[in-house]
């Protein structure tokens, strides 16, 4: 009797939702023997199925169901019979669903893995929502599958996926934990103006004591403007204006002596 082993090579994507067939053929309904009459089958399929659930971490991670329906919808869409409806890609407001985010990180993962064989395998395993997006964090599937430290990847931050684009962000583990990331992100992804350290101050100033009294403490507080340059700075101010950017943020901000990481991005908004 010939026993050499065979290879089967499938997805991620593939496996999760075959997994999940097969633990409902033969777990849930228990209707194996009418789906399949030929009892030889029954080996193989006990065989592959014992193999995904010893092998698939997604099996064991949070949000089964959204994860179960982005893999079927990625399929689908691979395949050619166009997405399914039951993963929403947006909620009624435009803005990216907590599945389409798991979904997108998940697919970004793929991808670099694919490109980077030799990189430990990874997953999603926790997603949290934030009034930017949703934060995505991601571990080694080695360590989602046995707890053990060894295996668990240390020094990354979490993921954010813009609610308004889809597009996927890494936040460094020191900027997420040390700094005002939010206001960072703004600034380096979206374009905000950061805001001026002195505008308030000088603001108060103007209305208290006036112009003169503005512009001297002005430049006590950031001595490389010019006179023209303060008196520029506070006539703004007085006028209800913001004063020019170049003057309220690159002259009157004390530099940094280890500025944060930036934020990186990583894949560009989503179709």
């Amino acid at each position: 009797m010939d026993q050499e082993t065979i290879t089967i090579r499938l997805t991620r994507d593939q496996a999760f939702v075959l997994s999940d067939w097969l633990y409902q053929v033969m777990f849930q309904s228990d209707d194996l023997e009418g789906i399949v009459h030929d009892r030889a089958v029954w080996s193989p399929i006990y065989a592959i199925s014992g193999t995904l659930d010893k092998t698939l971490s997604e099996i064991f991670m949070p949000g089964y169901d959204p994860r179960l329906e982005a893999a079927k919808e990625r399929l689908c869409d691979c395949s050619g019979r166009g997405p399914k409806s039951g993963c929403a890609m947006v909620n009624d407001e435009g803005q990216v669903t907590k599945e389409r985010a798991v979904q997108l990180v998940e697919g970004l993962l793929s991808s670099e893995q694919q490109e980077s064989p030799w990189l430990p395998e990874a997953a999603v395993c926790d997603v949290r929502e934030h009034a930017l997006g949703w934060l995505v964090t991601w571990q080694s599937v080695e360590y989602i599958r046995s707890r053990d430290l060894e295996k668990m990847l240390v020094g990354h931050g979490p993921y954010l996926v813009d609610r308004q684009d889809g597009s996927i962000h890494h936040i460094p583990v020191t900027t997420y934990r040390g700094v005002d990331w939010e206001q960072l992100y703004l600034q380096q992804v979206r374009g905000a103006r950061p805001p001026g350290p002195l505008i308030a101050a000088v603001r108060a100033f103007v209305q208290s004591d006036g112009t003169i009294a503005a512009m001297r403490h002005l430049r006590k507080q950031a001595p490389l403007l010019t006179p023209q340059q303060a008196k520029a700075y506070v006539m703004a101010l007085r006028e209800g204006a913001e004063p020019p950017e170049e003057l309220a943020t690159s002259l009157t901000r004390k530099r940094e002596i280890c500025p944060p990481l930036p934020i990186e991005t990583l894949s560009a908004p989503a179709q």
